[in-house]
């Protein structure tokens, strides 16, 4: 495929895309930078796509998948409000529990793998680091993850003070 019929195919399936994303659900303001993002990706990728015919196919599960890391990231990075901080039956202070009072009660290796997954990194990024399969690293993360979860709940009969 050419520069020049890659570049009829962009003007034509720009919009198409857009539409696909927001058939999906996507906010316009979003759908129009993932669209365009997806259209780059797959002029600098174009050497994979096995049949020309199906371009705009292709550009448009690349817009998908791209949307869908931007979402789970976002996820990560939005602030967390716990639904009991209304119940007034609760005795918890939840002022006075802090991360690195869990980290500091997790192992070390956990505690590392948390901090870095907490900063932003990946499991891909943290198995590459470690030379050990996506897999298994997302396997010591859900570990970890329940370490750290274990620590903050307290057992029956116990305050909060003396879990941690």
């Amino acid at each position: 495929m050419t520069s020049d019929t890659f570049g009829a195919a962009y003007s034509l399936g720009i919009k198409r895309t857009i539409s696909f994303l927001l058939g999906r659900g996507v906010p316009r303001d979003s759908a129009e930078d993932v669209a365009q993002s997806a259209w780059s990706r797959g002029w600098e990728k174009l050497a994979q796509l096995r049949d020309d015919a199906m371009l705009t196919a292709w550009v448009n599960t690349i817009a998908v998948n791209h949307y869908r890391r931007i979402a789970r990231c976002g996820q990560r990075e939005q602030t967390w409000e716990p639904a009991f901080l209304d119940v007034a039956w609760t005795s918890i202070d939840c002022a006075a529990i802090e991360m690195t009072q869990i980290l500091d009660a997790c192992k070390p290796a956990d505690r590392q793998l948390l901090q870095a997954y907490l900063s932003g990194a990946t499991a891909r990024e943290l198995a590459q680091a470690a030379g050990v399969s996506q897999t298994a690293m997302r396997i010591r993360l859900h570990r970890a993850r329940r370490k750290a979860r274990e620590v903050c709940e307290p057992l029956p009969g116990r305050s909060w003070e003396t879990s941690l």
